[in-house]
């Protein structure tokens, strides 16, 4: 039988043979679009038991690869999981910040483990395989054992060179703790990816080969085969009401930065709001602060961005915190001042600097408030205190809707209703036992004698 040929006359499949009686089929698929190159699909018909059998089930398999290449569900590149990423990544358009956490999970977990495969050999058993390595070794050990070091640039493993002896060496205290000791290189753990950060994974692989089936590259996207895991359950730990003025007293140590750590636990502001907000976004006569911006950081680099939700709120502010805030400002006036400057209009609130030209770095900001928390004893951080300014106001009867507006919460209030659901059940709780106390009692009458 002649091979398929195209209506201008061209071989579009043909069968060849191997040593061992298969044969091998191979299909005309048209042009890479990334190379020029000719594309070709390929499938190997294993021997039958005489070779005229096997020369029908080879021209059964030109026809199903001549159908795929006619429906257009055949490739149209070899183009492999890098280069696709590579390209996704050119057209992405996310936060800066975001890209650069794509990035590093790209760089990790995928380029590593499937990168070198080719997109159309990409399927849901390979992703599924993905997925199951993660959730056994974040470092994709396979089982191996081996050192693990802390640097791949040459280095020696023992950090407690007599330059640098250790610390429980050199102050003879057994007690004593030696910041070295935990960066030594050690023999390596498995510890597993958690499920959000595999999701992040999951989203990424999405839509590079959501982008792929557009292009025209594949015609299925296998990631829509695939289940990511589940979305991890919100757990909020808001410090309680005495360790939130522990927290506060401790603070207070340094006026300026007591101020930031009652302002945060008032307003529930994210960090990069609290460091972004300006004294002209602050109306102190109205009591109302306005969240109009963020700070970014990466790795030392700091910007201004939009909100979380890329929407300004505003957040009204209680006398007591106001009054805080006019000393706060007055400080800062005497401050600049001192240095022959004076306080910016548009300066910024909360500002290692007197005259408030400089941003705070959101990253310092944390690493300060958990060096506040260890002095104290206390296994909390700088975002507890959104969780904590949450929950007392659900606590303390506010609707969903003001709780979600507050914190700049997008969804009207169904992400807060999420997050904090268990802390909305026991207000509710509450309120049926106050009910209970409130709700008149019925008149038992005795029964009638008979």
């Amino acid at each position: 039988m002649a091979s398929p040929r195209s209506a201008r006359g061209r071989q579009r499949g043909t069968i060849g043979w191997l040593p061992s009686g298969s044969a091998r089929v191979k299909v005309y698929a048209g042009i890479d679009q990334l190379t020029g190159k000719k594309l070709w699909l390929r499938e190997t018909v294993p021997a039958r038991e005489n070779r005229k059998e096997t020369q029908r089930e080879a021209e059964k398999a030109i026809t199903r690869l001549l159908n795929q290449v006619d429906e257009q569900r055949s490739p149209r590149t070899e183009a492999t999981v890098n280069e696709l990423l590579n390209r996704w990544l050119g057209v992405l358009d996310v936060e800066r910040k975001t890209r650069a956490g794509y990035v590093s999970k790209i760089e990790k977990h995928v380029r590593p483990t499937i990168g070198r495969l080719q997109v159309a050999r990409v399927k849901a058993e390979t992703i599924d395989e993905l997925y199951a390595q993660l959730r056994r070794c974040r470092d994709h050990c396979r089982g191996e054992k081996y050192v693990q070091h802390r640097t791949d640039c040459e280095h020696v493993c023992d950090e407690h060179s007599p330059r640098r002896p250790c610390a429980q060496v050199t102050f003879q205290d057994p007690s004593a703790y030696c910041r070295w000791c935990e960066r030594m290189c050690r023999q390596h753990r498995c510890k597993p990816l958690a499920a959000a950060s595999i999701r992040v994974v999951h989203a990424i692989l999405s839509g590079a080969f959501s982008r792929a089936v557009r292009w025209g590259w594949i015609g299925v996207n296998p990631i829509d085969q695939t289940e990511p895991p589940p979305v991890p359950r919100p757990n909020p730990s808001p410090p309680t009401a005495a360790e939130a003025a522990a927290l506060l007293t401790e603070a207070w140590a340094d006026p300026d930065f007591g101020t930031l750590v009652m302002f945060a636990m008032t307003t529930g502001a994210r960090r990069g709001e609290v460091c972004a907000l300006r004294w002209s976004q602050l109306d102190l006569d109205a009591g109302v602060a306005v969240f109009r911006a963020s700070i970014g950081q990466i790795a030392g680099q700091r910007w201004e961005k939009d909100t979380k939700t890329h929407h300004a709120r505003r957040v009204t502010l209680d006398a007591e915190l106001v009054a805080v805030l006019r000393e706060h400002r007055i400080r800062y006036e005497e401050h600049a001042r001192l240095v022959n400057s004076t306080l910016r209009r548009d300066g910024f609130v909360f500002s290692p600097h007197p005259d408030g030209s400089v941003m705070t770095n959101p990253d310092t900001l944390t690493q300060r408030y958990g060096r506040l928390a260890k002095r104290l004893g206390f296994n909390t951080h700088l975002h507890s205190l959104r969780h904590y300014s949450a929950t007392e106001l659900i606590a303390a009867g506010v609707d969903i809707r003001t709780v979600a507006g507050r914190l700049g919460h997008a969804g009207g209030g169904s992400t807060t209703l999420r997050t904090y659901s268990a802390f909305v059940l026991e207000a509710d709780q509450r309120a049926a036992a106050a009910l209970a106390g409130r709700r008149p009692r019925p008149v038992v009458r005795p029964p009638h004698d008979t």
